[in-house]
């Protein structure tokens, strides 16, 4: 892939991050993407973006399964290219997208882990009222009440909270911002670190959520502290910052039902996106099922033991003769 070509995909780089806003992360993945491509290309020297056909892009795909990718990653690879042959179409530079109709290998749609409302309450038993620890617990509480996503935690200004009304404005993938409510629990231990935020933050530092040295607290920090208090709390599994949103959106679902609302809270683009909440609802109410109805519940020698001889479908329940 010669220079001019391979400027076409800095440009079009530039316009996710300039235009569509989208985070650095995102755009780094777009990049890796496309040099994968790139190099595919050379491979098979294709001569330039415009000379790749839809028997390319299969091959590519199954090179990249083959090579030890997986269909979800596959799959990821394919929707960066298209949104790259899109652009290319809209600036005159190809006249057709050579993706169309080719899919990754099926994946299972696996569902994501949760905690359940006991483990959840055992974890956010934080004691302790030094700087850090009121930190850590206000950080937890507010995951868990309002479903953020650990950027959405570090990324948050003094100016997003309004824990009067009980609201915290959140800037989201994409720079997009909702509003979010944020429950008694995580009010009254926002309270708390707000009132010594002082001994840990740098004067003039706009960040909620700052680390030892003052500054806004990083991602890593926080992830840490999260496994730290999982483990002090014998949570036999591991613990991390998207696990708090998981557990939320489950558990608000199984209370309401109402997945529009959880969508709105979440920012999810789509509501296909959030019906996955759906799925572990109805898997956590069919095992409550197994577990509790007669007709469900697996058959054991002693229960066999203990029932006798069936009834005779010509008797009455008292065993006499109908």
């Amino acid at each position: 892939m010669d220079q001019a070509e391979w400027h076409q995909a800095e440009r079009f780089l530039e316009h996710l991050a300039l235009e569509r806003r989208l985070s650095p992360h995102t755009v780094a993945a777009y990049r890796r993407d496309l040099l994968c491509l790139a190099g595919f290309c050379d491979r098979e020297a294709i001569n330039g973006w415009a000379g790749l056909q839809v028997h390319h892009l299969r091959r590519f795909a199954a090179a990249s399964h083959g090579g030890g990718l997986d269909p979800r990653s596959v799959q990821r690879r394919l929707s960066g290219a298209r949104s790259f042959f899109r652009y290319l179409i809209r600036e005159g530079r190809i006249d057709h997208d050579p993706a169309t109709g080719v899919s990754a290998p099926r994946t299972a749609r696996r569902l994501p882990a949760t905690l359940d409302v006991d483990q959840m309450a055992s974890l956010l038993e934080v004691r302790g009222n030094d700087p850090v620890t009121l930190r850590d617990r206000a950080m937890m509480e507010l995951l868990y009440s309002s479903g953020l996503r650990l950027a959405e935690l570090t990324g948050l200004d003094l100016t997003d909270l309004d824990l009067a009304d009980g609201m915290v404005r959140v800037t989201g993938k994409g720079q997009k911002t909702r509003l979010v409510p944020v429950g008694r629990a995580a009010r009254e231990a926002l309270r708390a670190w707000l009132g010594v935020r002082s001994h840990l933050a740098e004067p003039g530092e706009r960040a909620v959520f700052t680390g030892t040295r003052g500054a806004r607290i990083a991602a890593r920090t926080v992830q840490a502290r999260i496994s730290h208090w999982a483990r002090s709390s014998g949570l036999g599994q591991r613990v991390h910052p998207h696990l708090f949103r998981h557990s939320f959106a489950t558990h608000v679902l199984e209370s309401s039902g109402d997945l529009r609302s959880v969508q709105e809270m979440l920012g999810h683009a789509n509501i296909s996106t959030t019906q996955i909440y759906t799925h572990l609802d109805f898997q956590h109410l069919a095992q409550v099922y197994d577990k509790a109805h007669p007709r469900a519940r697996r058959r054991t020698k002693r229960d066999e033991k203990n029932d006798g001889p069936a009834p005779s479908p010509l008797s009455t329940r008292d065993g006499r003769a109908r």
